[in-house]
């Protein structure tokens, strides 16, 4: 018999399925197509051939036919149109189309890679950041790798013991919250980390409290390194097997097997960068994030998402715990502390003052007064805590660019050096050539139009230019450096001159380093965007815990700044509830929700003037945006901005906008982008 019913099925499969029977319940198929375009975010219905019929199950990976004419329909089938690749999302009875339906072309893999908590998390996220399913589920589900998904997963490893407090009892309200999660409770919390080594450590143990409840834990770090630290913590704690290392570094195999294993639930927790925010954890309980300011926790690819807002999200939907920590503080975790949605884990003054460096100053006025300062950038004070803590370790120096001499101004007056011809900054990227870092121009005849100097001085000098100064003040130390295209993770604790540019700091062995110097402060404070002074703070408070608790700290900026006056009182959270109230009387975001969208001036004003806004929203602009090393400008910018409680509509209003001009069809001149949520805005 089973011969014989081989020998009456149809042989031309897989490209049309014409003639072949269909499956005798639930015939119909509704398919996500990865196209990613926003006029065609739905499903589509498709048959499904009676041979499919076991495997083509919901959320399997399917093969379709997509793009068939009207005209091309042989014995009741819709046949031609491009293989595409989807999602098939349900299996229903009837068809809504009255039109004949193409078949199923392939069932890839009878794995169900999209659950339904994938799904129902990537159609909020989708909402939120107005963007399509389909663009979502690219982030959120690897793609596949065969060999990887032949080999079954292990078997998932008992609960473990619930942890000691360990760190945790340096805050009040630290072992409390561990007892909660261990116990089964979904707390949430915004964490200010104490300075030093101790957070991975102290993550971890969240992370095996929510497992001894026999609930699953993920935590979401802004980089490699970061998650190499808590997986070793994770590891010491409650040993190997019971979660995964979900990173970018990992190979396609690699990285799919791990994630299979979590979506099959031989794993219990994760702890990875970015894209780990989707990571399928079973019975959620933690959902943490570190850093939350750094920005590599937003996603470059459409639609954007932030992985604050996705574990948010994750956390109301699946009602598990929430932990925002970081040794700074954003001005968004400190609304969800104002808001009630999130209670503070703080320690208390005498313990932050017992373990955070001490923090040194260096103004104008005092690098006016030195001599060492306007021979060679380096303040006597700097000169002077290098020195010192050589002795005892190595020295941290945060340069705030790298290369050789970035940015250029006249050395009498301080007037920036300026390309005649698109008026961009002029730059030395080594010790001898000028050019413009926009239009990338040579420059050989520059004088000041301002005093008629024709002398240079470096306004913000790079970090290989600080090494090459440090080297030949201190010749027998040797001098180390880390930055964007060489990052070193640790040193050893022995005396050394470590140059960094911030982001990049290595982690020094033993206790720390002895000293650190933060350079050119003014340049990050100064940088052109809402968010300069928080994210200033943010990168020396990171480098300044690296440093000893007994260690010294010197910043070269102005001590009245308030960035500068939060890191010498070791404050962040007053400084971001300080932002927060002037954020709320300019209603600038968090306290509303804003979104820009780019293109050419007249494709803008159109776009705009199309969209059905809400009618709370406001446009700021549009403005003209700069060029960039030879490139055209890329048109002009403007801001929308809605006050809380719109956002949702806002997002709806842009992304059904931005549907139609596509569906209608659109030059490439006159394409708009659209971001909810921008990180920069000016």
């Amino acid at each position: 018999m089973v011969a014989e019913a081989k020998a009456k099925a149809p042989k031309a499969k897989p490209r049309t399925w014409r003639g072949a029977a269909l499956a005798p319940e639930l015939p119909i198929a509704r398919v996500l197509v990865n196209k990613g375009v926003l006029h065609l975010d739905q499903t589509w219905d498709y048959a499904v051939p009676e041979s499919l019929a076991e495997d083509a199950q919901p959320g399997v990976r399917v093969r379709v036919r997509f793009g068939a004419g009207e005209g091309r329909v042989r014995e009741g089938r819709r046949e031609g149109g491009g293989l595409i690749d989807g999602y098939l999302i349900e299996r229903v009875a009837e068809t809504d189309y009255e039109g004949p339906l193409a078949a199923l072309a392939q069932v890839v893999s009878p794995e169900r890679v999209l659950s339904p908590q994938i799904e129902q998390l990537a159609r909020a996220v989708a909402r939120r950041y107005g963007g399509s399913l389909a663009d979502v589920l690219q982030l959120a589900i690897p793609p596949r790798h065969g060999q990887a998904e032949s080999r079954p997963s292990p078997d998932p490893l008992p609960a473990p013991d619930a942890p000691a407090p360990g760190g945790w009892d340096r805050y009040p309200a630290g072992p409390g919250f561990l007892r909660e999660l261990a116990s089964g409770a979904s707390p949430r919390a915004v964490w200010t980390a104490l300075p030093g080594p101790g957070w991975p450590e102290e993550l971890a143990r969240a992370m095996a409290a929510t497992l001894a409840s026999g609930r699953g834990a993920l935590a979401v770090l802004p980089d490699g390194r970061a998650a190499a630290r808590v997986d070793e913590a994770l590891t010491a704690l409650v040993g190997k097997g019971l979660h995964s290392l979900l990173t970018a570094e990992s190979g396609p195999q690699k990285r799919y097997s791990q994630w299979l294993a979590v979506h099959r639930g031989s794993v219990r927790a994760v702890i990875g960068t970015r894209a780990a925010m989707f990571a399928p954890v079973h019975r959620l309980g933690l959902v943490a994030i570190w850093d939350d300011g750094d920005a590599s926790h937003s996603d470059t690819n459409v639609p954007h998402p932030h992985v604050r807002e996705v574990l948010q999200l994750r956390s109301l939907t699946e009602g598990c715990g929430f932990l925002l920590g970081s040794t700074s503080c954003t001005v968004e975790a400190a609304q969800l502390v104002e808001s009630g949605w999130a209670r503070p884990l703080v320690a208390d003054r005498e313990t932050v003052r017992a373990v955070a460096p001490r923090i040194r100053t260096v103004g104008d006025e005092l690098l006016a007064r030195d001599g060492a300062a306007r021979a060679a950038r380096l303040p006597s004070l700097a000169w002077e805590t290098v020195r010192e803590g050589l002795k005892t370790g190595p020295v941290l120096v945060q340069v705030p660019r790298r290369g050789y001499v970035p940015r250029l101004a006249c050395e009498r007056c301080r007037t920036p050096a300026r390309c005649r011809t698109c008026a961009g900054p002029l730059e030395a990227p080594d010790e001898r050539e000028l050019h413009c870092g926009w239009c990338g121009l040579q420059e050989t005849a520059w004088h000041c139009e301002e005093c008629g100097s024709f002398r240079l001085r470096a306004q913000v000098v790079g970090a290989r230019r600080t090494a090459e100064e440090l080297g030949r003040a201190f010749p027998a130390v040797p001098v180390r450096t880390s930055g964007r295209d060489h990052v070193l993770e640790r040193v050893p604790d022995a005396p050394a001159l470590v140059v960094s540019t911030p982001g990049a700091e290595p982690v020094a062995e033993g206790a720390g380093y002895a000293a650190a110097l933060l350079l050119d402060g003014w340049a990050m404070v100064g940088f052109p965007d809402l968010r300069a002074g928080e994210e200033a703070l943010r990168r020396w408070i990171a480098a300044s815990c690296l440093v000893r608790g007994d260690g010294q700290v010197v910043v070269v900026a102005e001590p009245t700044l308030r960035p500068v006056q939060a890191l010498v009182r070791w404050d962040p959270v007053g400084h971001a509830l300080r932002e927060l109230a002037e954020r709320a009387e300019l209603r600038f975001p968090p306290v509303s929700r804003m979104a820009s969208v780019i293109g050419r001036g007249a494709a803008v004003e159109d776009f705009l003037a199309a969209a059905d806004l809400p009618a709370d929203a406001e446009i700021l602009g549009p403005v003209p945006l700069p060029g960039r090393r030879g490139e055209p400008s890329p048109g002009e910018r403007a801001l929308v901005r809605v006050p809380p409680g719109s956002g949702a509509a806002l997002a709806t209003a842009l992304k059904s906008a931005q549907a139609a001009r596509l569906a209608r069809g659109v030059a490439a001149s006159d394409a708009v982008w659209v971001r909810i949520d921008p990180l920069d805005i000016g």
